[in-house]
């Protein structure tokens, strides 16, 4: 099913460029707050409260005034303002999302006479009652101690059984929420507004001496949503506005740091595929990530055009050692199909010994291209330790008995080193190889510790090498000794090798003969 699902989403998915989506997230994380001020009734939520929060301050200014005017309540005496917990505010209870809604509050009932001290005092609080409710037009109700009506609609009646109206008889005021039956919907969207048909009820204790002898019971809707978004319109506007605006400026940051140097990148490798342009400076409003991302692309780019110049100028090398060879070979093959009766047998014998000299050079040849292409693809071996002191030693004693006279000056201690022992005893082989090809008679060995890696200097006291040819020693198949059967890939089968540990070989300058240094990793 879920295959399925996926399946169907990928056939149908729009191709959409990187901005396109970007600016699609940003307009729906600026959507997320209106909507969930809708849908989540936070904004509605806020109004109820505020419409709460107003019933309780007009009711607790019409109890204390009840209170006041109340027949034989004790004289109100000054109260200290400082003493801890005057000031404490009653927090709203009303939570449109949590509070159950009750029934439209039903008509009064018949009920016992109202109290006269109720009448009394409610007589002379009346014209306070009617101005305030002329202000917030909220319905107010005067109860006396048993529940009875004694001022407002269903005078006379009793509202004893309300339950808002049993807490504020046992001295707690108390707020519920209940359907409004005279509501009707003008407006084609306030099926959106849970609030529209509902009433706000605050039922508030009168108190006189510390007991519960009336209740004020006050109700009144709540401002409408969209009464409230309308009244607010330009709050809102001015947000959306600003919001838009901030959008947009979002966008274009957003753009200038990931969308448009990707698309630069795009285009610059294309170009380069094609063998032509170049990898496009860092942008600097790029993000780190993209920054990181062209410093690689350069990189690779660089690598290519590397790969791509040595294959080419390889396979001219190739193409160049190969030809001569083959050249003698093929020659000679035809004088000796043309001419091989009238030719006299050491004439036989010269041809043929040709030939087996050309095709013992592209055997040369082609073992070493191998030897080369092993060491180009080596790669670093994970946990080498190899013991340079016994490598250099095995690597000696094997060219003792040919070659010059070789010295060696090793520290004790000699740390192990990062390179594989048949690497370092590779190098060494071609170094002491070339001394000897070159004539030279002694060759000293030197080891010395360095920061993080070994030292291997290599000196001999042969002619060393001519200026012209110190650039290109390690060029695949520059060899000064063609004549006598080098193929000029030692010592680049010897860089490739060592690159692969992270190490590295190189020539440098001294007063007599060649020196070459090898620097290894420690282990």
């Amino acid at each position: 099913m879920i295959k399925a699902v996926k399946d169907l989403a990928k056939r149908y998915w729009p191709a959409l460029r990187l901005r396109t989506i970007l600016l699609a997230v940003l307009l729906l994380v600026a959507a997320i707050p209106v909507a969930g001020a809708l849908f989540l009734r936070v904004y509605e939520n806020t109004l109820i409260r505020q419409t709460e929060a107003e019933l309780v301050a007009q009711g607790a200014v019409l109890a204390a005034v009840a209170t006041a005017d109340w027949p034989g309540a004790p004289p109100q005496g000054p109260i200290d303002t400082r003493a801890d917990g005057y000031y404490r505010p009653e927090r709203t209870t009303i939570d449109l999302s949590a509070t159950p809604i009750l029934s439209e509050r039903p008509a009064p009932m018949a009920g016992p006479p109202a109290d006269p001290a109720a009448v009394t005092a409610t007589a002379l609080m009346g014209p306070v009652i009617d101005r305030s409710v002329q202000t917030t037009l909220a319905s107010v109700l005067v109860l006396d101690r048993q529940g009875v009506v004694v001022r407002g609609h269903g005078q006379g009646g009793s509202l004893a059984g309300l339950p808002e109206v049993v807490a504020a008889l046992d001295g707690s005021p108390r707020t519920v929420l209940r359907r409004n039956g005279d509501y009707r919907p003008r407006y084609s969207f306030e099926w959106l507004s849970r609030a529209s048909a509902l009433r706000i009820h605050h039922a508030r204790p009168i108190k006189v001496a510390g007991r519960s002898v009336g209740v004020l019971l006050l109700s009144r809707s709540p401002r409408a949503l969209f009464r409230g978004l309308y009244e607010d319109r330009i709050k809102f506007g001015l947000g959306l506005v600003l919001t838009l605006g901030l959008l947009v400026v979002m966008a274009g940051l957003v753009s200038r740091g990931i969308a448009r140097p990707i698309e630069a990148l795009s285009r610059a490798a294309r170009e380069v595929s094609a063998g032509r342009g170049t990898t496009p400076d860092t942008p600097v409003t790029a993000a780190i990530e993209i920054r990181a991302l062209y410093d690689d692309f350069r990189e690779m780019a660089a690598a290519i055009d590397r790969r791509s110049r040595y294959l080419r100028d390889f396979a001219a090398a190739i193409s160049h050692e190969f030809k001569t060879p083959l050249a003698g070979i093929g020659g000679a093959a035809e004088l000796l199909q043309d001419h091989f009766e009238t030719m006299s047998p050491a004439e036989r014998r010269r041809f043929l010994d040709n030939i087996a000299a050309d095709n013992r050079r592209l055997s040369r040849l082609v073992t070493r291209l191998l030897d080369l292409a092993r060491a180009d693809m080596a790669r670093p071996e994970a946990g080498v330790a190899a013991d340079l002191a016994a490598s250099l030693r095995r690597t000696v004693d094997l060219q003792a008995e040919s070659g010059p006279e070789i010295t060696m000056d090793l520290p004790a201690g000699l740390p192990a080193v990062a390179v594989p022992e048949m690497t370092l005893e590779t190098v060494m082989a071609t170094l002491l190889e070339n001394s000897r090809q070159a004539g030279a008679t002694r060759v000293a060995i030197s080891v010395r510790q360095l920061a993080g890696q070994v030292l291997i200097a290599v000196q001999d006291d042969g002619p060393g090498v001519a200026e012209a040819d110190r650039d290109r020693l390690f060029e695949p198949f520059f060899t000064s000794r063609r004549a006598a059967g080098g193929t000029g890939l030692g010592l680049p089968i010897a860089r490739s090798l060592l690159a692969a540990s992270q190490g590295t070989i190189r020539w440098t300058a001294s007063d007599s003969g060649a020196r070459f240094e090898v620097r290894a990793p420690l282990a």
